[in-house]
């Protein structure tokens, strides 16, 4: 069985919903907090998330003239560097299924003068909008858990490749160690709920996203579900003892 409970129910958090409610569900969850978004990741993370999105940087092996398509890029923070990277003869694409998300990213790398080599698309990751063989790297940071067809999402990425293409997935995942699981698991279910208050008046949204983590496939689990869509060369970075995991496979 896949990470859906049937072909029509499948995960809000801890919730059972229907699929095709999923995608609405979780579209109130951004809207909700994408003014905040970069802020509330720094006061999340203490600041971490930076260091696991240049471990990703690092991993990507990108290069000037390269197709870079960043998915559910939310406010840009990959996007703009992988632009700076691939030059004016390259291309990124940042996408996100969240209009509102998609506004603040576009506004926020305008305004870093990223501009020409940039194109903002509002997609799915389960359809994705592009031809076969188009990009050189794909990438998807904290996205892939708000997914409702998870294996779907990873096909589409893989037919959106070029051969010998790399697909990076930067995710939450599960602590190898159970006193992280433990304090990891009071950090989300307490804090981060009541600081989604103070700074969002949002509560509710950060209660799903700390049920989302938990309800994620774990490392093992994610690749093989890369393995099944057909990439290969896959395999996983434990990052903070596995809170957060970058996953890594080739396109054959």
């Amino acid at each position: 069985m896949s990470e859906q409970h049937s072909r029509d129910k499948t995960h809000f958090g801890y919730k059972t919903v229907d699929s095709e409610d999923k995608e609405k569900l979780v579209a109130n969850v951004f809207h909700s907090v994408a003014g905040r978004y970069d802020l509330m990741n720094d006061l999340m993370s203490m600041g971490i998330h930076r260091l696991w999105k240049r471990f990703t940087l690092e991993l990507s092996a990108i290069r000037k003239g390269q197709k870079v398509l960043d998915i559910a890029g939310g406010t840009g923070d990959l996007a703009m560097k992988f632009a700076e990277i691939v030059g004016p003869e390259g291309k990124v694409v940042l996408a996100d299924i969240n209009d509102s998300m998609l506004k603040v990213g576009r506004d926020k790398l305008t305004d870093q003068g990223i501009i020409g080599n940039i194109d903002y698309v509002q997609a799915n990751a389960e359809c994705l909008p592009f031809a076969d063989n188009t990009f050189d790297l794909v990438t998807i940071s904290f996205g892939l858990r708000n997914v409702t067809d998870k294996d779907a999402a990873i096909r589409s990425m893989l037919r959106v490749l070029r051969p010998g293409g790399r697909l990076l997935i930067l995710e939450f995942s599960k602590p190898r160690h159970d006193v992280i699981s433990k304090v990891y698991d009071a950090y989300s279910f307490s804090a981060l709920p009541m600081m989604g208050k103070l700074v969002t008046d949002d509560a509710e949204s950060y209660r799903y996203l700390a049920e989302s983590i938990r309800m994620h496939p774990d490392q093992d689990t994610l690749e093989g579900m890369m393995k099944d869509a057909g990439f290969v060369k896959t395999g996983y970075h434990n990052l903070t003892d596995g809170v957060v995991a970058l996953h890594k496979g080739i396109k054959p």
